[in-house]
Order: C-alpha cells, then structure tokens, then sequence
C-alpha cells in the first residue's frame, strides 16, 4: 500500500490544480465581456446648465451610471462596461444632435452598448424619419415603425455620448445624450434648394431693394414725400430679408437667436405694409381734398406719416410679444445642433396671428383706397399739375400693392413647410424683388431720364423731354438737355 500512496496523492495534488485553475476567470475572458460607453463629461463630474460641473460643486448628487436594458425587454441587465471620455466625433456628413430624456425622447444604453433613442411617438413625423432612419436605411433590423412599438434608433459607441443633466431653471434632472446624425449632403435636391438657392435668390431681392432706396433717396427730383416713403418701404423689405435669410441656417442655432430673428423679419414686414398703407392714403387724400395747396411742407408731412408707421408698428409687435410671453401655451422649438446649446423657441402662433391679422387690415384698407381713388379719377374731367402727377404715384402704388401683397400670400402659405410650396415661395421671392425695381425705376420714365441725365448714360429717343411725365420738361429746360 505504501508503494501507492505517493502516486495517488500526486494524483490528487494535480487533479486540484486542474480544477481551481478552470475557475479562475482569463483576464482576456474580462476584457471580451467588458462594453464600452462613452460619457460626454469626466467621471466625476455631469451637466449642470450645459456645463460640465464636478459632483463635489453640486450637493447631494451623484455621478452618472449606466442603466442597462434587455435589447428585447425593459429589464435591468447587469453589464461590465469600460467608460470613454468625450464628445463624439462626428463625420463630415454628420452633425451633432442634442437629445434630453422627456416625454418625447427616451435614451436607454444596451447590453451590447449601444446608445437606444425612443421617440415615443407611434407614428414619427418626416422630419424624424429623415433624421433618424436615413443612416439606417439599409439595416431595416435597427428601427420600427409599427403602430404597435415606439420608434427608434440604436447608436454604436462614437456616434453617440451620454452623461446625466441637471436644469437648475426646471428644476429638472435627467439623461442627456449627444448622437450624430446624418447631415444634408450637396446633392439632396431640397437641402440645395433650400440652403443655397434660397440665400441667392434673396440676396438677389437685397440687392434689388437697396437699388430703389439709393435712387429715390441720391436723385433730388425723386426726394419728395412719395419718394421718401417708397425709400423708407424698400428698408423695411431689406431688413426683412436679411432676418429672414439667418433663420434657413438652423445649424448655427447656438450662434443666432431665431427668436430676435423672427421678430425683427416680422416687424419689418409689418412696417413695410404700413409705409405702403401710408402712400395710398397720401393718394387717396390728395384725389380727395379740394385745396391741395397746403402749407404744410414734405418734410413735415413725413414726420407724421413716420409717427403713424412706427407707432403702430410698435403697438402692435408689442401686443404680440405680450401674447407670445403671457397667453401662448408653447411655441416653436428650433434644432440646435451645437454642443451645450439649448433648445431655441420662435414666436408662437397666437403672436405671429396676430401680426398676420394686422397685415390683412392694411391689405382690406388698401383696397378701399384703391377703389375710391379709381372713382374720383374717372369723374374727374379736368387735371391739374399735382393731380396729374399723383396719378402716376396711383398706378405705381396699385402695383407694387398687388405684387408684395401676392408675396405676402405666399409667404405665409410657405410657413406650413410643405416642400412644394416653400419652392413655389422661393420663386416668386425672386420675381417680387424684380417687379418692384420695374415698377419704382425702370417702368417709369420719369426716373429713367432723370438717372440717364445724371449717369450720362443709358441714352435713348424714349428719354426725350417728348415723352416725359409731368414736370420734367421743366428739368430738362433749366439743364439744358
């Protein structure tokens, strides 16, 4: 027996060591079952008011960590996960999209650690379906849009960062996640449309309006009480344009207020029915009044036409801002898709009613102008000098009425931001700025010989003092042309 007991208790020996060394986790066994994660802010700190701020700062609180749910069922799964630092690096097609978990958005991490946004919508809007599933096209197995499961879309590790958020203003505190999503490429016909030919296409109606201010204001002979005003309507335009042309660039949100923007657009466009609104009543009393030699002089009378424009103006954008602020329930965000921004609203629909509202009344105004002015020219039967030259300021104010008053239609009708339609806007934007320049410069000829006499150029057998409008015969007497 004692010859073999020393080879069964080497036996033994070896067979333990066998067997406690397969329990004994590999270390590249740890790493294989170990996620990656990525947090936008370091491990001891979160985001508080869009700013990373250390837990130590911040009473009572806590340090993110990930909650990990079954890719099929909503329960915790206990997962080993090796936390990345940073904010994602996005590809030159794509762009950073900041999403809060609320009511409309649900950020859940996987097993597998993967970032899952839940837009807890049965039906996602076009938008989001552009947004979202056009990166995944082609991996049908990533979303759904069944009636019956919420959409969603997972992110792999550096297309995504998440880190817990604190809203010291809502008192609110919450998942924060920032993901990269696919970004409108040159040959989209509709980001081409709207992101470049549209800022063409109204740096073009810039262009063409800052032409009419120039002439009207620089020539002398036009620096009457009419010409100040269709001067003063044509700035107006500019600005309008210029306010709107910031608001297509929804990516530099965290660079512009689109709010501010839209109420300057706005303002401006109320200012300039109001200057237009000014010119017809100018008309409309002048056909009106038996003594139309009045004491009062141009100067004076745009003062007062100016009190009427601006007062009113600001009466009635301060009557919106008040409505927005006060009664308006909520408005309308706008994406801002810079890191550590926060979400933008512009002017609601109660104040933007409002400002359409007031519009409509000068539109209704304006055309009892025209219809009574239009009477009293036809039963009239003798003109005088004012008279005959007023009724040229009538036809040009009839026209420029129909083509901003069109375009104004079309403006608003483009706010639904059906594509179709914002194209048919954008082409007819051009076509306004055109039509306005031939009517205020190039269709009259009063305007067209006084800027070929003080060009010296654009000669023609029309600029003769023959075929002039009342009054310049006088000019071209006294500078002996």
């Amino acid at each position: 027996m004692e010859k073999f007991t020393f080879p069964i208790a080497l036996l033994i020996i070896v067979w333990c060591k066998l067997g406690t060394s397969s329990i004994v986790n590999d270390p590249n066994d740890n790493l294989k079952n170990t996620v990656n994660l990525t947090k936008c802010c370091e491990l001891n700190e979160i985001l508080y008011d869009s700013i990373c701020t250390s837990t130590l700062l911040l009473n009572n609180t806590e340090p993110w960590k990930p909650n990990m749910l079954d890719d099929k069922i909503s329960k915790k799964h206990n997962t080993k996960y090796n936390v990345q630092i940073g904010v994602p690096n996005c590809e030159k097609i794509e762009h950073k999209w900041e999403v809060y978990d609320s009511e409309h958005d649900t950020l859940s991490m996987l097993p597998s650690g993967k970032l899952r946004h839940y837009i807890n919508k049965k039906y996602p809007t076009d938008v989001e379906k552009e947004k979202l599933s056009e990166k995944y096209e082609e991996e049908e197995d990533l979303y759904d849009v069944n009636v019956e499961e919420p959409f969603y879309v997972d992110y792999d590790v550096g297309n995504y960062c998440i880190d817990k958020a604190i809203l010291s203003k809502d008192k609110i505190t919450t998942t924060y996640a920032v993901i990269c999503i696919p970004q409108k490429s040159w040959t989209d016909t509709d980001y081409l449309i709207r992101n470049i030919v549209d800022p063409i296409i109204r740096a073009l109606s810039i262009s063409c309006y800052i032409l009419i201010a120039i002439v009207y204001f620089v020539l002398p002979q036009l620096r009457d009480l009419v010409g100040n005003m269709i001067t003063s309507m044509n700035l107006c335009l500019v600005v309008h344009q210029i306010a709107v042309t910031i608001t297509i660039f929804k990516q530099y949100a965290n660079h512009f207020s689109f709010f501010i923007a839209d109420t300057i657009a706005y303002t401006s466009l109320l200012a300039a029915f109001l200057w237009l609104n000014a010119i017809g009543y100018f008309v409309w009393n002048t056909f009106r009044s038996r003594n139309v030699f009045l004491r009062v002089t141009d100067g004076r009378k745009y003062c007062y036409y100016s009190m009427y424009v601006w007062g009113t103006t600001l009466l009635i954008i301060c009557t919106a801002l008040f409505a927005h602020f006060a009664l308006e329930i909520s408005g309308t965000p706008v994406e801002s898709t810079g890191f550590k921004t926060e979400k933008q609203e512009t002017i609601g629909l109660l104040g933007s009613s409002i400002l359409f509202l007031s519009i409509i009344f000068t539109i209704i105004i304006d055309i009892c102008f025209i219809l009574s002015t239009s009477k009293t020219i036809k039963r009239m039967r003798t003109y005088g000098r004012i008279h005959h030259k007023m009724k040229y300021s009538f036809r040009m104010f009839t026209l420029l009425f129909m083509i901003i008053s069109f375009g104004w239609l079309s403006y608003m009708i483009s706010l639904f931001d059906y594509n179709y339609i914002v194209y048919f806007n954008i082409i007819i934007n051009l076509f306004e700025s055109f039509l306005i320049l031939y009517i205020c410069v190039f269709g009259q000829k009063r305007v067209t010989f006084l800027l070929s006499k003080t060009c010296k150029c654009c000669e023609s057998d029309v600029a003769t003092p023959e075929g002039l409008d009342w009054g310049e015969e006088m000019t071209a007497i006294n500078a002996g042309y």
